[in-house]
């Protein structure tokens, strides 16, 4: 699954710069998580790296975008190759 921020956000910005997809960015309120971009962390590190850092603990699993991990592994891999390899 891809992850998402519920509204106990406190906008502390150490998430942001956490995530190595460049899924999450500032929404009109909280941060928010773009789900096409979410592998939570898979291929990269072990954990989400923005539920590591998160103080509050608001980063949860989105029930609404369910992944296996064999797909987030292909997620992760578009997103890294190459313009020539895509």
């Amino acid at each position: 699954m891809a992850l998402l921020i519920n509204d106990e956000c406190i906008n502390c910005d150490v998430c942001e710069p956490e995530c190595p997809n460049d899924a999450i960015y500032q929404g009109e309120e909280i941060y928010e998580i773009d789900w096409r971009r979410c592998t939570q962390c898979v291929g990269h590190f072990d954990a989400p790296q923005c539920q590591v850092v998160c103080p509050v603990d608001c980063i949860v699993l989105d029930p609404d975008h369910e992944e296996s991990e064999q797909q987030l592994l292909f997620k992760y891999r578009i997103l890294v190759a190459s313009p020539s390899e895509k």
